[in-house]
């Protein structure tokens, strides 16, 4: 692993102004995660996955951190995966970290993506929702399938007014993104409607829904989601981190993790069917398709 204080990961100068993928800083008791990739809305490619990795990694080992906050740069938290920028690199190899399947880059077909996909995608948002320490999201703009993802591993969510959410990868025949926390993050008829139409969730609508625990004036955001993050670094470290097992236990005793395994099956035999059928296996769809279809 690289070390504590190289978040840049593999694409040292990922925006085009020498600054990483990702921004680390601590205020206080506070540690700031912060993806930057603005010019791409802060679309994820693995070199942002394995330099979160590394910042969450320097959170939980730093002991004066008591919470962190996720956010990310620009107008935008995050579009998405990485499906077509210039730095897109899921043809790279990188250390495997969240699991033990082999190298990717060799294989092809079904063998490639469920290997690549288990380590980037599921294994490390499971990995990051592990993390001993309160994690509170700072959400503004789009915050759209890959970014759902992000969103979702955190334990609380402050959104701006401005802020979206959506899965539309039904678009591509797809059930819905890697990391399936659908039906624990908002009832089941809600999230049926969410996948079935592809449409924008207002940050209203995820409030009222239970999605989403604060929305905020977009001015307010920062500041908002700072004073949460310091209430909470107020609790001792260990009681933090045993509440936090606790919810996630009950979570998964209600059948998150073995729901999320059953729909990862499901998420690659679409895959595959549009490997078949389709020009590749996304549909056909890329990001401006995807943008189409989503401005109706």
């Amino acid at each position: 692993m690289p070390s504590a204080h190289d978040t840049s990961g593999h694409d040292a100068s990922a925006d085009g102004h020498g600054a990483g993928p990702v921004l680390y800083e601590r205020r206080g008791p506070v540690a700031y995660i912060t993806l930057n990739r603005p010019r791409y809305r802060n679309a994820q490619n693995s070199a942002m996955t394995y330099a979160l990795d590394d910042a969450f990694y320097r959170a939980a080992e730093d002991s004066e951190v008591k919470v962190t906050v996720l956010g990310g740069t620009g107008e935008h938290f995050s579009a998405g995966h990485d499906i077509g920028t210039p730095e897109r690199d899921a043809h790279l190899p990188f250390e495997r970290r969240a699991g033990l399947w082999w190298d990717h880059c060799d294989k092809t077909g079904a063998e490639s993506r469920f290997a690549r996909e288990s380590e980037v995608y599921l294994g490390m948002c499971r990995r990051w929702r592990e993390l001993p320490k309160p994690v509170v999201a700072s959400v503004q703009g789009a915050c759209v399938a890959g970014g759902l993802m992000l969103a979702w591993i955190c334990d609380l969510i402050v959104a701006s007014e401005d802020a979206f959410f959506a899965d539309p990868v039904v678009r591509m025949g797809i059930p819905g993104v890697e990391y399936f926390a659908h039906p624990w993050v908002m009832p089941p008829r809600i999230a049926k409607e969410f996948l079935y139409t592809g449409d924008r969730m207002s940050a209203r609508r995820a409030y009222e829904v239970g999605m989403v625990n604060k929305v905020v004036e977009r001015a307010e955001l920062a500041d908002s989601t700072h004073e949460l993050a310091l209430r909470i670094a107020a609790m001792p470290r260990l009681g933090l981190a045993l509440a936090k097992r606790a919810v996630n236990q009950a979570e998964d005793l209600q059948g998150m993790h073995t729901g999320m395994d059953s729909v990862f099956g499901l998420h690659h035999l679409a895959h595959a069917h549009n490997a078949e059928t389709a020009a590749d296996p996304l549909g056909g769809m890329d990001i401006a398709s995807m943008k189409k279809k989503a401005d109706g």
